[in-house]
């Protein structure tokens, strides 16, 4: 028994109509449309749902302004959710009924937000990736590597809060879920993965020394490091603003890059993380920019020159002098 990842997220967002242009540019489709809910899918069948902060039966805020309301995440089975249910029945804010498309169970996390969990909704998808050429291991021959036009998102692969109290998250999710450490930041933050075995973490957690409480990001897992790319110059060409890259985190190997989301916090496409086992031991990091990144472009890349921007681009062979 364990928790498969993230099935649904919901914001609240007092930008309605732009967060629909943001996330059907940012490659998702839109499902189903309200008069205060939009709900988008990734292409494995995630749910991305936004609605207005004033919607009745939205979970409470942990902050205010835009943010993310609620998670919730899948399960195998019925007789997991039976099981769950009775290792939180006694927690705050205990829920367990039916939603459109069946039963869900939740509670409220040591962070005030609400945690739900239901029998995942996501369906498996077939997708070409790219093939990557070492020195030991030529596995892409006669074959160019991908140009992505713009992205496509595969799911929601983690979320990152900033918590008044990073252990008491950890304990929580751990002995509520099973959630499994795969690396920390000392008395300041967690990298928490649903299980043994699987992508270097679906959740982190950062504890601030002011105690903020809040979204950080929400991480869209896509194909391949081309994938980023294509997707951050597509978005870059929207006019949506980077935060942070691309670039490469040295703790779980991906490469990201970051943009400012009107909806709440920041929201990063993301590749290639490390794929972990039980016989992982979770290290111990200090923070610091080297730890966070180890390469990042700052500012971005302008979506049409393929430059830093504000970097000139002449279209010429770098190697022509004036």
């Amino acid at each position: 028994m364990s928790v498969l990842g993230i099935d649904q997220i919901t914001y609240g967002t007092d930008e309605l109509a732009t967060s629909r242009r943001f996330f059907q540019d940012w490659g998702l489709t839109l499902a189903h449309e309200g008069a205060d809910e939009l709900v988008f899918e990734s292409l494995n069948g995630c749910r991305i749902v936004v609605a207005a902060m004033d919607k009745p039966g939205l979970p409470p805020a942990i902050e205010d302004g835009p943010t993310l309301r609620e998670v919730v995440w899948g399960v195998e089975s019925a007789a997991d959710l039976d099981r769950y249910a009775d290792a939180i029945r006694g927690d705050a804010g205990f829920v367990d009924g039916e939603v459109a498309g069946g039963r869900r169970i939740g509670c409220t996390d040591p962070n005030g937000l609400a945690v739900r969990l239901q029998v995942s909704r996501k369906k498996a998808v077939d997708i070409d990736c790219a093939r990557m050429n070492t020195w030991a291991d030529k596995a892409r021959v006669n074959q160019p590597s991908p140009i992505y036009e713009r992205a496509r998102p595969v799911e929601v692969g983690h979320v990152v809060f900033f918590v008044a109290d990073v252990k008491a998250c950890e304990a929580f999710y751990a002995s509520r879920f099973g959630f499994v450490a795969s690396d920390r930041y000392p008395g300041r933050g967690a990298f928490l993965r649903c299980a043994d075995i699987g992508g270097h973490h679906d959740l982190f957690l950062l504890q601030l020394p002011t105690g903020k409480r809040g979204i950080n990001h929400v991480a869209f897992t896509v194909r391949d490091i081309h994938e980023v790319f294509g997707g951050g110059l597509h978005f870059s060409r929207c006019g949506w603003e980077t935060q942070l890259g691309p670039g490469r985190h040295p703790i779980s190997s991906a490469y990201f890059w970051y943009f400012k989301n009107p909806a709440g916090g920041l929201i990063e496409y993301y590749a290639d993380e490390d794929q972990l086992t039980a016989e992982w031991a979770a290290r111990d990091f200090e923070p610091g920019p080297t730890v966070f990144a180890e390469w990042a472009v700052d500012g971005g890349l302008d979506g049409h020159t393929r430059r830093q921007k504000g970097t000139e681009a002449s279209g010429k062979f770098l190697t022509e002098k004036k």
